[in-house]
């Protein structure tokens, strides 16, 4: 019972972190593109609260997959228009997968020599919770915001590239998150349900996109920490 409460409180933990550093990218950049509009809002920031959005962040800790406050942007503000949204659609990603290589080798380091110290003890599981999701929800987070669903990531990359925005776009729009809150609670629900594990269509694509992204990050820093002697079990 111990156990299954500090995994949550740590899954918690690392989905904070993890939204937050997304969330406060796409201000960032936003910014920089020369629109202050989350700046003025007081979303350029590292303080969770700034972000926090207590359904996303729930289905976040329990599904390994949801969602922050958007941050507000004004892309008439942008220098330039198209390069402004494109880099601050992409930024939020490209911070999540920064921090797969971060979290990775600080994962490996916490549970081969920090979890031994702790062994038989609750402060064993809990470190090991914290850094793995820490890099696995870095991981998962930067795949989600992929799919060009509205109003993931993926979508506002299309819409930043496309010139004609034909009928999938506009369904994408309009039902994009009908369609992704179905696709993430069927993932909840195979997920317990084993049987129907063949019909977890979001499981589906995650299982190929993190393979795609998060092979080379266990591959590095596998090959990194070996030469220092530091042999990882983990494998992708």
């Amino acid at each position: 019972m111990i156990s299954d409460l500090l995994q949550i409180l740590a899954q918690l933990l690392a989905a904070v972190v993890v939204i937050t550093f997304h969330e406060f990218a796409h201000a960032f950049v936003a910014y920089k593109c020369g629109d202050p509009t989350a700046k003025f809002q007081g979303r350029m920031s590292l303080n969770p609260v700034k972000h926090f959005d207590p359904i996303g962040m729930l289905l976040f800790a329990v599904a390994g997959f949801g969602w922050a406050k958007p941050v507000p942007i004004n892309p008439n503000n942008f220098d330039n228009y198209k390069k402004g949204c494109f880099w601050t659609s992409i930024a939020g990603i490209f911070m999540n997968y920064v921090m797969c290589f971060v979290f990775y080798p600080l994962f490996v380091l916490v549970f081969v020599y920090v979890c031994p110290i702790f062994a038989g003890k609750y402060m064993a599981s809990f470190l090991f919770s914290l850094f793995y999701a820490l890099f696995f929800f870095s991981l998962s987070f930067c795949v989600f915001n992929l799919l060009p669903f509205y109003p993931l990531d993926g979508f506002r990359v299309l819409d930043a590239t496309l010139k004609r925005k034909g009928k999938v776009f506009w369904f994408l729009y309009r039902y994009g998150n009908m369609l992704l809150l179905g696709l993430v609670a069927l993932h909840f629900i195979t997920q317990r349900i084993a049987v129907l594990g063949f019909i977890d269509i979001l499981g589906y694509i995650l299982l190929v996109a993190r393979k795609v992204f998060g092979r080379p990050v266990v591959w590095f820093w596998n090959w990194i920490l070996g030469l220092f002697g530091v042999h990882s079990p983990f494998i992708i």
